[in-house]
């Protein structure tokens, strides 16, 4: 095969690829682990189940792709959200704010329901628990990249890592109750709580 018709094929393949990957996310939000089957990721995304087991052929591989897209546009949010953050006064408090907004948006809601599905089934757990990891890293690095302080100061990584925590808690509140109200005075805190505990990391 000429590289010419090589590359639009493999084009197609990473557009049905990324198809599934969101459709298996959006179905996870929506209606759970148990209704999330291969053949209602592939009729969401408009392929054939062929096709789909094609790119992931169990279950346990679909639901691991989608983690790790999941943390690319976690990140991808964050990070694009930073850029047009307000700096100076009230910056923390913006950062802090926009978190707490992807811990309780549709991301979140598919990891949650991964995460509850992976506490009984071993074979899931192993490469959720796995990836889960690598997804708290990523975040962690993020969050001191878009706070602009370093870890090495005493104190820092664990404030920042403790954002997060809290920001995972706002998203599990969020999830049976609209929290908005009571979650904008704990990010109003936490940011006071991290722009004195970060002081001297800056």
């Amino acid at each position: 095969m000429s590289e010419a018709l090589r590359e639009p094929q493999q084009d197609r393949s990473r557009a049905t690829r990324q198809k599934l990957l969101a459709a298996a996310l959006e179905s996870l939000a929506e209606v759970g682990y148990s209704a999330t089957t291969v053949a209602v990721v592939a009729a969401r995304a408009g392929v054939s189940r062929g096709a789909a087991q094609h790119h992931f052929p169990t279950r346990q591989d679909l639901f691991a792709a989608a983690v790790e897209y999941m943390t690319e546009v976690r990140l991808a949010e964050i990070r694009e959200q930073a850029a047009g953050l307000p700096s100076g006064d009230g910056r923390t408090e913006a950062i802090v704010g926009m978190l707490a907004d992807v811990y309780t948006g549709p991301l979140f809601r598919a990891a949650l329901h991964l995460w509850v599905a992976a506490s009984t089934e071993e074979p899931l757990r192993q490469q959720i628990v796995r990836l889960e990891a690598h997804v708290g890293r990523q975040a962690h690095r993020a969050l001191l990249e878009v706070l602009e302080v370093d870890e090495r100061t005493p104190g820092v990584r664990e404030t920042v890592q403790g954002v997060l925590d809290m920001a995972r808690g706002l998203g599990l509140a969020d999830l049976l109750t609209d929290d908005a109200r009571r979650r904008r005075g704990i990010v109003r805190q936490w940011a006071a709580i991290l722009d004195q505990a970060l002081a001297t990391g800056r």
